[in-house]
């Protein structure tokens, strides 16, 4: 059971990335995912998440309007397209096998969880 995040970098402000996380080991098409996010010396923020079929996103107050969660069934992959970015976007980027709604989540003994891959957004 695994999930690999890749597409992080260093961008400049105003700037674009897209982040992937390929799955492995489990259902994918059957798990509702998220993407959590820790910026330095600060807690963890679940930013977005979507349902099994894709068709239901939410998306935290800070990230709306400038990313955009998706995901492929076919390929076992979520995505995190990030646009507009911004100095405080500045963080390591998650993806979990579980929708947090509640901006603060609290990682189950189940809940799978990718290494994390860092996104530095500065000029």
């Amino acid at each position: 059971v695994q999930l690999v995040e890749s597409g992080g970098g260093l961008v400049q402000p105003g700037g674009s990335l897209r982040l992937s996380c390929a799955a492995s080991g489990f259902p994918f098409s059957s798990y509702g995912m998220s993407w959590v996010r820790q910026a330095p010396g600060q807690g963890l923020e679940s930013i977005s998440t979507i349902n099994t079929a894709g068709g239901i996103t939410t998306y935290a107050d800070s990230v709306k309007g400038r990313f955009t969660i998706s995901r492929d069934n076919a390929k076992n992959t979520l995505y995190l397209q990030m646009n507009s970015l911004r100095p405080e976007d500045t963080a390591v980027y998650y993806c979990a096998n579980r929708r947090y709604l509640s901006p603060y989540p609290a990682r189950g003994p189940a809940d799978v969880w990718g290494q994390g891959t860092q996104v530095t957004v500065s000029s």
